[in-house]
């Protein structure tokens, strides 16, 4: 049976984006790889009515609700392939199945490229974390450690002196111009020159001349780009951000290809679930109008 819509991705943006199209009474389908963003984290914050709840338990929850409502079908797997045009997508999965369907909604989510430091990525989402507003708060104004990545690094220390006593670790990554080293310590801000050379424990860095930093939870601005390269490969603008790279779109959530939209952290910075939500939402409205007005 063919859909009305085709959401790759059924984390938080693509269940918001298919519970405002389920209660337009548009047949859709989700093809989701089980593969959310924050699925080592314990708990979400942050979000209204959710907040320190387990991000996986809120996944669930969302997909039962959705499940509730007869025009909604759910598919475990990969989307590998897609062609075609507006009105005449066909999405194809792993396991060979042909989707067809008259508009597609991208809520793949995006790759996070991390420093390569030996420990960082077993910790990321457990005791590494990007974004103060949803992590900062538990760390009860303790140690924080700032991990450079890029050029964000530095604001994201200046930031956080909000949530902490910073530590910021360039590791090598910048050279800091000399408003920015009096910025970072006007805002009582540290500076440790010495590189990383592992992360220990829950949060300690271990640098290069032996010492040992302790901190309460560590910060990284990771480079991220859309975790699906279909995007890319159907021809949908990508842009570059402070962030890295993500799908372009317009104000109603369309990308440069008529009948394919994209939302959540794949076509949206900054990123936290609440922001992918709201997204989320804008973009299964905006969809569900493209149906009515085609």
């Amino acid at each position: 049976m063919d859909q009305d819509v085709i959401i790759i991705g059924g984390s938080y943006a693509g269940m918001a984006a298919a519970l405002q199209l389920a209660r337009a009474r548009r047949k859709l389908l989700i093809v989701d790889a089980g593969e959310r963003r924050n699925r080592s984290a314990s708990h979400s914050h942050g979000f209204l009515t959710q907040d320190g709840a387990d991000p996986a338990e809120m996944a669930l929850q969302a997909r039962k609700q959705l499940e509730a409502y007869s025009t909604v079908t759910w598919v475990d797997g990969n989307a590998t392939a897609l062609t075609g045009e507006r009105d005449r997508f066909v999405v194809e999965c792993a396991d060979g199945v042909h989707y067809a369907g008259r508009r597609v909604i991208f809520a793949s989510g995006v790759r996070d490229h991390l420093p390569a430091i030996e420990g960082m990525a077993e910790r990321w989402g457990r005791s590494i974390f990007h974004c103060p507003y949803c992590h900062g708060y538990e760390l009860d104004k303790g140690a924080i450690g700032v991990v450079g990545s890029g050029p964000l690094s530095s604001h994201q220390a200046e930031l956080l002196t909000e949530w902490g006593n910073v530590t910021f670790l360039p590791n090598d990554t910048l050279e800091l111009d000399p408003q920015t080293h009096e910025r970072l310590l006007e805002r009582g801000a540290s500076i440790e020159e010495a590189g990383i050379e592992s992360i220990v424990n829950e949060a300690d860095v271990l640098l290069s001349d032996g010492r040992v930093l302790s901190f309460s939870g560590l910060f990284v601005a990771p480079r991220v780009e859309p975790a699906s390269t279909l995007p890319l490969e159907l021809g949908c603008s990508i842009q570059e951000t402070p962030m890295g790279t993500q799908v372009q779109t317009d104000t109603t959530k369309e990308t440069s290809v008529s009948g394919v939209f994209a939302c959540g952290d794949t076509a949206l910075s900054p990123h936290s679930v609440s922001l992918a939500v709201a997204d989320g939402a804008m973009a299964g409205t905006q969809v569900h109008r493209s149906l009515v007005w085609s």
